[in-house]
């Protein structure tokens, strides 16, 4: 599997374009997607979904024009669709610009399939109340959107946040993977499940 970053929108929300064998997914589209597009044309890549870890305004600016230009549907955990009525979810929180409308699609948590290989959609609620996480254990790599970052946690301030359940739904979901799962967070630079199970301090003697 080829993983592209891009950093994209107001916030600089990182997106990743996961690719294998002609086939691609597109994790939190916070930007124009133009970049994504010109990649997807560049390796003559077909996207078979738009991923979603939540749905904060910051992670989907590019839903729409993404799913329009490419007919890819658009994933995202179903405890999050109230949030489409809310300025976190639609913009104009903090000033933020609005977001395009989308038609979203409910996706459970538990085994799925993209790129041809097995993915596990974890429950990873707390940052926002349908956060999902993409595991690809073939390829010891987990999405994880704003749930956890490098010695850090996602905020739990906003509506539909909460410290107690992100913090259970790090420890029994994340960190019960592979230590040298590679984690991609929605801002900031990746690390590994075993590097933050030893050095986060929001996570040190949760675990």
């Amino acid at each position: 599997m080829k993983i592209q970053t891009f950093t994209l929108g107001p916030l600089g929300t990182n997106g990743y374009l996961a690719s294998r064998a002609g086939r691609a997914v597109f994790v939190d589209p916070g930007g124009d997607p133009a970049p994504v597009l010109a990649a997807l044309s560049a390796g003559g890549l077909t996207l078979e979904a738009v991923l979603l870890t939540h749905l904060h305004c910051d992670h989907v600016y590019g839903c729409a024009a993404l799913a329009r230009a490419t007919g890819a549907p658009v994933l995202l955990g179903e405890a999050d669709l109230p949030l489409q009525d809310t300025e976190l979810g639609g913009g104009g929180f903090m000033g933020l610009p609005l977001v395009e409308p989308f038609e979203p699609t409910p996706l459970a948590p538990g085994p799925a399939r993209f790129l041809d290989q097995p993915c596990t959609v974890l429950p990873t609620p707390g940052h926002s109340p349908g956060s999902l996480s993409f595991h690809f254990p073939d390829q010891g790599v987990v999405f994880v959107g704003d749930v956890l970052f490098r010695r850090s946690i996602g905020r739990t301030d906003f509506p539909g946040g909460d410290l107690d359940i992100l913090l259970a739904a790090v420890r029994e979901h994340l960190f019960t993977l592979p230590p040298e799962t590679v984690v991609y967070s929605g801002h900031g630079p990746a690390t590994t499940i075993g590097d933050e199970m030893a050095h986060n301090p929001f996570l040190n003697g949760v675990y």
